[in-house]
């Protein structure tokens, strides 16, 4: 465990101690000195009376950073309990985004109750982010930036960060528009710094922006964001006007969010947006029934296969005895390739027009491997049947063109589903296992009847 670690658990012991002694002046003190991502931490394991009071003992500028980070079902517990005037303050001092996160978890009832008690300028500005698709950009941006104009002087500049820097989200990079909000440049707060405080604006800001618009995907921002290394990134309209900023936190909850999903879907369970000891028993078998019913289903399939070649077990029982190394390792062999093209295609090094690269080059790879197993597996059944050299052949054979065809197909349906619109996660090991078994069989009895001639 690192030191790290268990500060944070002394800490909470430390609390825990103070809160249930009710030493609350002491526990105002020791909160007004810790992190807001910890005190949340903490909070999350009390009991919704306990999560109350400790909320009343925040000091009033930390109680909306505090705030911001709990969970949705704290959160609700505390708007519940508090009173008007003190829901007031920590809406406005939430940033935009977060606020707009907080609301669409929340009941109707909630998020009425909330906008009723934020100023006019306020609920105008969350009603607006509300109406972004979930999935869009604009869904996760927030309006808490800073603008400046071209004809400023850099000290201009640097005193209307000092201004309005407390009300920005980051602080770093500012963006420079006309009078209509057009985009026009991005400067850095060290450009600003190591240039004279006469240096126009427009003389040291940069022209050439990467911006994303507001319906673009979320995902699609998060990597373009990742690609450029940006602390944030503007957000424009359809006219290029700037309507907001995304940060590096928002991308780190785009890029966790979207691995869930993917590592849910790769596993065939639909995706869930609560935690999994939050989640109903009910709703866990909801999102995992239907792709088990279908992967059954086809796996029917592969049973109608083996029907039809009854003859063949009981003239060649090796026959049988081979099988389930055969599937297992069609299925791994397939889910190995579609790990590997997912994970691509997600973080962008493969694209659709790389599917005949990606095709060949697998198809290599797969003849490699194919063979080192198919040399390794004559070798053990020659030592363990030697008396059965046909079947031997027939089994090693299969397996060697069994591997080079489960990797074919793993690498190319990801990128056949792309194509479709529809996410190559589903196109995992479950799907491509069950899709291999069949395969695999059809291949290797076809194999076993013309050489064995049954």
């Amino acid at each position: 465990m690192s030191n790290n670690t268990l500060d944070t658990q002394q800490l909470i012991d430390e609390l825990n101690e103070l809160l249930e002694t009710k030493q609350f002046t002491k526990l105002h003190e020791v909160i007004a000195d810790t992190n807001e991502m910890d005190v949340a931490e903490f909070m999350e394991q009390l009991t919704p009376l306990q999560q109350i009071t400790c909320f009343r003992t925040l000091p009033k500028d930390q109680a909306s950073d505090v705030f911001a980070e709990l969970e949705p079902e704290t959160q609700q517990n505390i708007i519940s309990a508090i009173t008007d005037q003190e829901l007031g303050p920590i809406i406005e001092d939430l940033f935009v985004d977060d606020a707009v996160d907080m609301l669409e978890e929340m009941p109707a009832m909630v998020v009425k109750r909330v906008l009723k008690n934020a100023k006019p300028e306020t609920r105008k500005l969350i009603n607006q982010f509300l109406k972004y698709p979930e999935d869009s950009t604009g869904s996760i941006m927030t309006a808490e930036f800073l603008d400046l104009h071209k004809d400023m002087t850099v000290a201009e500049a640097i005193d209307r960060i000092r201004r309005r820097g407390e009300e920005s989200e980051q602080i770093y990079t500012c963006y420079v528009t006309n009078h209509k909000r057009i985009l026009e440049g991005v400067v850095t707060v060290k450009e600003m710094l190591l240039s004279p405080d006469d240096t126009l604006i427009e003389d040291i800001m940069e022209t050439d922006i990467i911006t994303a618009a507001t319906l673009d995907d979320k995902e699609t921002s998060a990597q373009t964001m990742m690609k450029y290394d940006f602390l944030a990134m503007p957000v424009v309209d359809k006219e290029n006007r700037l309507v907001g900023i995304i940060t590096a936190d928002d991308v780190m909850d785009v890029i966790e969010e979207e691995a869930t999903e993917d590592m849910e879907k790769m596993a065939a369970i639909a995706p869930s947006d609560h935690p999994y000891l939050k989640t109903s028993v009910f709703t866990l078998a909801k999102n995992r029934i239907v792709w088990l019913m279908f992967l059954m289903i086809s796996a029917m399939f592969t049973g109608s296969i083996l029907t039809h070649y009854e003859a063949a077990f009981v003239a060649f029982p090796l026959l049988v005895t081979c099988m389930p190394m055969l599937t297992g390792t069609a299925g791994n062999a397939g889910a190995q390739a579609s790990t590997l093209i997912i994970r691509g295609m997600s973080v962008g090094d493969i694209q659709l027009k790389d599917a005949f690269r990606v095709a060949f080059k697998e198809l290599r790879v797969a003849m490699l491997c194919g063979a080192a197993l198919c040399v390794v597996n004559f070798a053990r059944l020659a030592f363990t049947y030697p008396n059965e050299l046909a079947t031997n052949i027939v089994v090693s054979l299969s397996l060697f063109l069994i591997v080079i065809i489960a990797k074919f197909i793993g690498s190319l349906l990801p990128m056949l589903a792309k194509l479709i619109h529809v996410d190559p996660a589903i196109m995992a090991s479950p799907v491509i296992s069950t899709i291999m078994d069949s395969v695999s069989m059809l291949l290797y009895f076809n194999i076993a009847r013309l050489v064995l001639r049954v």
